[in-house]
C-alpha cells in the first residue's frame, strides 16, 4: 500500500505560520486511517516556530531558492531560507525513507505550494510556481498536489496501488 506525504496544518495540526491549521478534510482522515500518511510540516522541521512570522519569496520561486538564486524572507526582511531549505531536504528524507511518490502540501506556502505562491510583496498578490519543498519533491519526481486537489491524488494513489 503506497504511503502519502501530507502537511501536518491539512491534517489539523496547529503548525502554520499563525499557529492555524486546516482541515480536517475526509479523504486525509480516511488514508490516516489506513496507515498510509507521512505527516510533515516542512517549516518546523527545518526549525522555525509557531507561530512565527509569514514569508514569501520576492522575485522567485522555490526552484529558485533551491538553486541560490533567491532567497525566503519574512516581511521584516529576515533571511528564512536556510530553514525552508532544511524542512525541503527533510521531506525529501522522508519521501526516499517511505517509498513515498504522492504528496498533498498546502496550497500557496512557500514551502509547500505547488502551483502559485505568493509573490513576495505581502499584499496577497499569487504567482505561478512552487514552494521550495514542492519544487525540491517534485525534482525527485514526486506527483505534488494541494488540498484542493483531492479527487486527484487519489487518482494518483490508485494507479500506483494496482498490481503491475
Amino acid at each position: 500500500m503506497e504511503k502519502i506525504l501530507v502537511s501536518r496544518c491539512l491534517l489539523g495540526h496547529r503548525v502554520r505560520y499563525d499557529g492555524g491549521a486546516h482541515g480536517p478534510f475526509d479523504q486525509l482522515t480516511l488514508w490516516q486511517s489506513e496507515g498510509r500518511v507521512v505527516a510533515v510540516c516542512p517549516e518546523v522541521a527545518g526549525g522555525l516556530p509557531t507561530p512565527r512570522p509569514a514569508a514569501e519569496i520576492p522575485g522567485g520561486q522555490g526552484v529558485q531558492v533551491l538553486d541560490g538564486q533567491a532567497r525566503v524572507l519574512t516581511e521584516a526582511g529576515e533571511d528564512v531560507s536556510t530553514q525552508f531549505l532544511e524542512g525541503a531536504r527533510q521531506a525529501l528524507a522522508l519521501v526516499q525513507r517511505h517509498g513515498i511518490r504522492v504528496a498533498v502540501l498546502k496550497a500557496r506556502s512557500p514551502s509547500c505550494g505547488n502551483r502559485e505562491t505568493y509573490d513576495g510583496s505581502f499584499s496577497g498578490q499569487k504567482v505561478n510556481g512552487e514552494g521550495v519543498t514542492a519544487a525540491l519533491l517534485h525534482r525527485a519526481g514526486v506527483q505534488v498536489f494541494n488540498e484542493n486537489q483531492l479527487a486527484a491524488a487519489l487518482e494518483a494513489l490508485q494507479a500506483l496501488d494496482l498490481p503491475s
